[in-house]
């Protein structure tokens, strides 16, 4: 694999949700852009870069009226209104670190607290539309195939801490993190051999990360990056 300060050079080139969420050092203004980090990186990074997050502490009208134009993909300009209006409420009552530790705690599982941070945003706002449910995505049952990986990948941000992540949180455990799995990931994973699995779910992100603690038991996810990058600009 590339050496670390080779990639990290590829991750100043290259835009990334990361970086707008660095700009801030906020697990709520975190959450947002981790969500929202779905489609073409550009236009992922032009659209977080263009929100006003101070709309956080601002009135419902306010942030009506400030995001009446803004939409993005599956997510139209109310779905976008909505959740900052939940984000909003979320801000003033939460933690959510707290409210993720509260489900984690229990089995050390990152899907319990994932389960317990979705349960909440369902919780704050009653508004439901196919782009917002698509935006938080659903509640983790018994039969769970999404791969959670705008979840995870918000997740490395706030446990681990280096020149990339952030470390925001200090009551989870690295080693319990899952692998942000999306289709870059998934198919550099399976061309090195990390993986069997044919299916992108579930089961092949715990295959992966499994896979990945041989390398390092107490931090698996910290090869997430650079197996995602050597996919992106199709190094392999």
């Amino acid at each position: 694999m590339l050496k670390r300060d080779t990639l990290l050079e590829l991750s100043e080139a290259r835009p990334d949700p990361l970086m707008v969420a660095k700009r801030y050092h906020d697990e709520k203004i975190s959450l947002i852009c981790a969500l929202f980090a779905y489609g073409n990186a550009n236009q992922i990074v032009k659209f977080l870069s263009s929100l006003d997050f101070s709309l956080l502490m601002k009135d419902d009208l306010s942030i009506t009226n400030a995001l009446s134009d803004k939409y993005y993909r599956f997510q139209s300009s109310e779905d976008v209104v909505q959740f900052f209006i939940t984000m909003r409420e979320i801000k003033k009552r939460y933690s959510l670190e707290e409210v993720f530790v509260s489900g984690y705690q229990k089995q050390h599982n990152v899907i319990d607290g994932i389960n317990e941070l979705i349960s909440l945003l369902y919780d704050i706002n009653s508004y439901r539309s196919k782009g917002y449910e698509f935006l938080i995505g659903k509640i983790p049952d018994k039969n769970i195939k999404s791969t959670y990986k705008r979840w995870n990948m918000y997740l490395r941000w706030m446990v681990r801490k280096d020149n990339l992540d952030m470390g925001l949180w200090s009551r989870v455990d690295r080693k319990d993190l899952l692998v942000p799995l999306d289709t870059h990931t998934f198919n550099i994973s399976r061309k090195l051999g990390l993986i069997k699995r044919k299916t992108y779910d579930l089961k092949a992100v715990m295959e992966l990360t499994k896979r990945l603690r041989e390398f390092d038991a107490n931090d698996p996810v910290k090869y997430d990056f650079a197996i995602y990058r050597l996919g992106q600009e199709r190094i392999v």
